[in-house]
């Protein structure tokens, strides 16, 4: 499909409140840099627990983390939910000497690209695979390598 064919909805949602926090034009931006087909994504930003309680309830872990993914459908459009954790970004992005714009970015990228059914937990391949489609994606983004 031509990229000019994509279409995109998209909601994001700020649970959340910083000034760290990226606009919906750049987080569009970056949703549209991931995608490979039309999709349909809310990117929500949430707090530590908010994103504590989605990790438990979905992934059965106790502990805030940076993106969760929630795919619902691959065709005949991309549908699917992040929820991105404010403070787990931030903290990461200070402690990878990051900006918090390319680390978000790096989050958002990540997210929509486990939505469209890549994986890096299941093998060293797939992570392999995953994370060059990630600097491929956040290079022509004008970020940095994020590993």
């Amino acid at each position: 499909m031509d990229r000019s064919a994509k279409r995109l909805s998209l909601s994001v949602q700020y649970a959340c409140n910083d000034a760290a926090l990226p606009s919906r034009p750049q987080v569009r931006r970056w949703v549209r840099a991931s995608c490979e087909r039309s999709a349909q994504v809310t990117v929500r930003f949430v707090d530590a627990a908010e994103s504590r309680s989605l990790n438990a309830a979905y992934r059965g872990k106790d502990y805030a983390t940076n993106v969760l993914s929630f795919p619902y459908a691959l065709e005949p459009v991309v549908s699917g939910d992040l929820a991105v954790c404010l403070p787990v970004v931030l903290q990461e992005a200070a402690a990878q000497g990051k900006t918090t714009a390319a680390h978000f970015a790096h989050m958002i990228v990540h997210g929509m690209l486990h939505l469209q059914g890549y994986d890096h937990e299941t093998g060293a391949e797939d992570a392999v695979r995953m994370e060059a489609k990630e600097r491929a994606i956040l290079g022509r983004l004008g970020y940095p390598d994020p590993y």
